[in-house]
């Protein structure tokens, strides 16, 4: 499970590493964080030989996974644990160390909680989107979506499909199918970097979002759909009748479904955001 966190309003790729139960946090990300840095990689890089030459042996057992880019592409990053962070944190002089610390508990203790009681993970969403300014409307609207979306997914992996850059695959034949753009296009639309392209659709974009994952997943499990091309193929028969019944309703009110419309603050409140 891939995921966005904050620290003091600054982004931290991470995934969720359901099979060991533990937290993976980009590296670059976290140093950026610390160090304010122009060129976190550089910094990185520099950091990593030292620390090689040294014999540590965190930099040894640290690994890559793909994450989302700036722009937009899944790209290999390195990434720790919180364990492994925590060690590489002491290398790394800075005032926000020790608060970052905590914040690794805190995120650590919030994913215990979740895992013993789901609610929660849908409650703190919740929450967040409200803090954020969403109607209740969308945000029931929005967790509706995500549970359609995680039953498709749960049949993927039941089907066979196993790595992110499939789900990733499948996941964009079926927004190509209905919108006509691929994701990457459609974020490029609403002017979306590196966040969620759910948290910023409208509530129409994620009706038919879920009426295409929805009727994907009925026509796979019909058709008993295993692996990546036979899935592939329910995806876009599942986003075609989404993309139909989008096609209908824009001929009946002469507007698009698919728009450049977000949730991005102004640029002066996303200034004073960044600078709080």
């Amino acid at each position: 499970m891939s995921n966005i966190k904050l620290f003091e309003s600054k982004k931290i790729r991470s995934q969720w590493d359901s099979e060991n139960e533990k937290w993976y946090f980009s590296i670059t990300d976290v140093v950026a964080v610390l160090t304010e840095s122009i060129d976190a990689q550089a910094y990185w890089r520099k950091l990593k030989e030292r620390l090689k030459k040294e014999g540590n042996e965190t930099v040894t057992n640290c690994h890559a996974l793909k994450m989302e880019a700036a722009d937009g592409k899944m790209r290999l990053s390195d990434v720790a644990d919180t364990e492994q962070l925590l060690r590489l944190i002491q290398s790394i002089p800075s005032p926000k160390a020790e608060p970052f610390k905590q914040w690794l508990a805190k995120v650590g203790y919030e994913r215990m909680q979740e895992i013993a009681n789901p609610e929660q993970s849908l409650d703190r969403a919740r929450e967040n989107w409200q803090r954020l300014g969403r109607s209740e409307k969308w945000i029931q609207q929005r967790m509706t979506g995500q549970e359609t979306r995680n039953k498709l997914t749960d049949y993927w992996k039941q089907s066979g499909i196993e790595k992110s850059d499939e789900f990733a695959f499948l996941t964009n034949i079926i927004h190509e199918e209905w919108t006509g753009l691929t994701v990457k296009k459609h974020k490029d639309l609403k002017g979306l970097k590196t966040q969620n392209l759910r948290d910023h659709m409208t509530e129409a974009e994620l009706i038919f979002t879920a009426l295409a994952e929805l009727s994907t997943r009925q026509i796979a499990e019909t058709e008993q759909a295993k692996g990546i091309q036979p899935n592939a193929i329910a995806g876009k028969k599942g986003g075609r009748i989404a993309k139909n019944a989008r096609l209908a309703l824009e001929e009946k009110t002469g507007k698009s479904v698919v728009t450049n419309e977000n949730f991005l603050p102004p640029a002066k409140e996303k200034k004073k955001i960044e600078k709080e």
